[in-house]
């Protein structure tokens, strides 16, 4: 080692040939997978392995995990953060693969001012119930999707009952006297 490039690391510098990597995931098919994303984030919560995407990139990684052998998307949900965090919406997407083992959590951070992302029928069929449930109750709604209508609340319903700024509402409760049994 060069006297120059000692005294940069005792500085504190990094050597510009010396480039910090990424963590990636130990399991060779979740590494090899998020790899090719440069904007793809992964941590572990839980014991569960996260990926975290930009909501450009989420039909691209669907395809290229069901390629990878995620066979199986089993949950497409979100999360309202409202006033807990800049980005208001998160939205949360489970993928199983039974060949390899093992699940995928995708998670997209979603403005508020913009709450749309990309569709994931065109890969997996199944999610069609999960996004129409998602743009009914989030009111985030789903580019290319089929039939982006409302699948649990009436059609003529006005917002959206999980978001954290929408009305509890309330039930008037009637209470009959009370009878002492003698």
């Amino acid at each position: 080692m060069s006297e120059m490039a000692s005294d940069q690391e005792s500085e504190g510098e990094v050597h510009p040939l010396v480039v910090e990597s990424r963590p990636l995931p130990k399991a060779t098919v979740l590494a090899s997978l998020i790899e090719p994303f440069d904007d793809a984030a992964w941590e572990l919560s839980f014991g569960q392995d996260v990926v975290v995407l930009p909501r450009a990139q989420l039909r691209d990684f669907a395809a290229a995990a069901k390629a990878a052998g995620f066979e199986m998307c089993v949950d497409v949900t979100a999360v309202d953060h409202h006033r807990a965090r800049r980005e208001r919406f998160e939205l949360v997407v489970n993928l199983v693969s039974q060949r390899h083992g093992m699940r995928l959590r995708i998670r997209l951070i979603i403005p508020a001012d913009d709450p749309t992302v990309p569709s994931l029928v065109s890969i997996y069929p199944g999610t069609n119930f999960f996004e129409r449930e998602v743009f009914d109750m989030f009111g985030i709604s789903f580019d290319d999707h089929p039939d982006m209508t409302r699948i649990l609340m009436p059609d003529d319903w006005q917002g959206h009952p999980l978001r954290k700024d929408f009305g509890v509402g309330s039930v008037p409760v009637q209470f009959k006297e009370s009878h002492q049994v003698t």
